[in-house]
């Protein structure tokens, strides 16, 4: 059974006090970010199919390995790797391990930075006001939606408000959530998203679609949990990422590949419902891969290092000297 608004508060709190796919062919992911500036999106977010899930979504961790190129590929760009983070299933990620002592260091900090997780959350629900024009509904109306770490704390914050007497999901007596889109900085800004002031129940229509083509069991569209070789040949990929080395398809194609990288039978995490972007990172419109400079911040660790002018800059080390640095740093 769905949990009610009590008990998610609770498990919220919970949280709080620790510290802490399917593909389909159709545009059943609402891109909320390609909305245009100074308008809303309106949407109804849904409960998860699944009774086990305690919330009406389910987080996403990802880290993303850049690497200079692919070998053999005398003209190819810089490309990214999207590997999952074993944090999502409470396990320790070997990327991490190696990355959290860098921020103490303020010559690794920037480096750590760019190998920490990227984290999101998957929600459903139907888009009742859509400002994108050419945005066309599926034949299921029922849409994904990628949720960034910014709008996440403010759809989590109004929860524990208790004012909010009703689960925002409730058929009945739900409320819908409006995204707004503003700028600041020259970035996409959501910070004046808000909930909607008063309750609305599902019309006819949408009582049908969920009637007809069910709820969405969010689970599905994450990542695949690594196997132990899995993440041995992510731990691989990292090193060589810091290294500078291009990415190498006869050692990693049959496990991880790169967005449109047509060789191996490995994931291309990019082309999963689940790993579409969150945002769009500047003002102008963004085909493809827009990230949301709050998501790059997500939960990384506090430097606790004093700061100091850094000697020279981290993407110009060499894997073995970092690890050598962190490793020496261990042992001392």
């Amino acid at each position: 059974m769905a949990m009610t608004l009590a008990e998610i508060r609770a498990k919220l709190q919970a949280n709080e006090n620790r510290g802490s796919g399917k593909t389909q062919g159709d545009n059943a992911i609402y891109a909320h970010w390609n909305i245009p500036e100074n308008t809303t999106a309106r949407v109804r977010f849904l409960p998860d199919a699944n009774t086990k899930n305690s919330f009406f979504w389910v987080e996403r961790a990802m880290i993303r390995l850049p690497f200079a190129g692919i070998k053999g590929q005398a003209d190819s760009k810089m490309v990214n790797v999207q590997v999952p983070c074993m944090e999502m299933w409470g396990e320790a990620c070997p990327i991490l391990a190696e990355v959290r002592p860098w921020f103490k260091d303020p010559n690794l900090e920037e480096m750590g930075r760019k190998y920490w997780k990227k984290r999101s959350y998957l929600f459903q629900g139907f888009v009742r006001e859509n400002p994108i024009g050419d945005d066309k509904t599926p034949e299921n109306p029922i849409r994904r939606f990628i949720i960034s770490p910014q709008i996440f704390n403010l759809i989590k914050n109004a929860l524990m408000d208790p004012d909010m007497e009703n689960l925002p999901t409730d058929y009945s007596a739900g409320l819908d959530f409006n995204i707004k889109k503003t700028s600041k900085g020259g970035y996409a800004d959501y910070n004046t998203s808000t909930w909607a002031r008063k309750e609305t129940a599902l019309n006819a229509d949408e009582a049908e679609a969920i009637e007809k083509f069910g709820l969405y069991d969010l689970q599905d569209f994450l990542p695949k949990k690594p196997t132990d070789v899995e993440l041995k040949v992510i731990k691989e990929m990292f090193e060589a990422s810091v290294d500078g080395q291009p990415y190498d398809p006869d050692r990693w194609a049959n496990y991880y590949k790169p967005s449109g990288f047509k060789g191996g039978d490995g994931v291309d995490a990019d082309a999963l419902p689940a790993a579409t972007p969150v945002a769009q990172a500047k003002p102008a419109v963004v085909a493809s891969a827009p990230v949301e400079p709050d998501d790059i911040e997500d939960d990384v660790p506090v430097a606790t290092a004093p700061v100091a002018t850094p000697a020279a800059k981290p993407s110009s080390q060499k894997a073995e000297d970092i690890l050598a640095m962190i490793r020496n740093r261990k042992s001392t």
